[in-house]
């Protein structure tokens, strides 16, 4: 039995995993299940009924980004692991990626409140959530025009903000106004043009609706623009 991973790459949490396991040369197959239209089925999986799920080669689940990507780290042993195994190098890693993993919390409520309250979606709580997200961004940012990635290979702080970034040119653009951010527009572009993010893109049936509007959204993503 192959490694399963379970969801969609729309989602930001189910990229970051599959862009994991293609850097750490992890082979798997993917299953296509989604939050909405697949729910009962994808509880059997994971009882919240949320993705990514990995099931593993001998049926064991896993679920939940950190806890999949803990797992990935400890089987690629420490010479290959995304993290840094401790100290002062990690607890930054750490920050790097919990702000990221923020920012996908935000997107995502505001996207939901959008899609499902269309004109009767709460401004007040958007705004909230936009604030959020806008000082997340800007923390981010700070991080990495002091400490930009260097290194040949993609390391896991780099790469959940790449997918968090990805999120945001798909459902959110407005979040990113160009020259607002350089330091991780570079990253974004960097990432994106890596083999493994390539592997991990979305398809237009899983970023859904209007084709021509989910082809456009593919193209912000794959080149890394915004709209002002």
């Amino acid at each position: 039995m192959a490694i399963t991973l379970i969801g969609h790459y729309d989602s930001p949490f189910v990229r970051r995993v599959g862009v994991s396991l293609h850097i750490l040369g992890i082979p798997f197959e993917r299953r296509l299940l989604s939050v909405f239209s697949n729910a009962d089925e994808l509880r059997a999986y994971n009882p919240v009924g949320r993705v990514p799920a990995l099931v593993l080669e001998d049926g064991e689940v896993l679920v939940d980004s950190a806890a999949i990507l803990d797992h990935l780290d400890e089987i690629a042993g420490p010479g290959r692991a995304l993290m840094p195994a401790n100290g002062a190098a990690r607890r930054a890693a750490l920050q790097k990626v919990v702000l990221a993993t923020g920012i996908n919390d935000k997107a995502v409520a505001i996207t939901y409140e959008r899609r499902h309250r269309g004109d009767a979606a709460d401004a007040g709580w958007i705004a909230r959530c936009r604030g959020q997200q806008d000082a997340a961004l800007a923390a981010l940012e700070a991080c990495f025009a002091v400490d930009p990635p260097g290194g040949a290979r993609l390391m896991q702080p780099e790469i959940t903000v790449a997918t968090a970034l990805g999120y945001l040119h798909l459902r959110l653009p407005e979040a990113l106004p160009p020259g607002r951010y350089p330091a991780l527009e570079a990253l974004s572009v960097r990432a994106e043009a890596h083999p493994a993010f390539k592997a991990c893109l979305p398809t237009p049936i899983e970023i859904g609706g209007p084709e021509v509007e989910a082809q456009a959204a593919l193209l912000r993503l794959r080149g890394g623009v915004s709209v002002a």
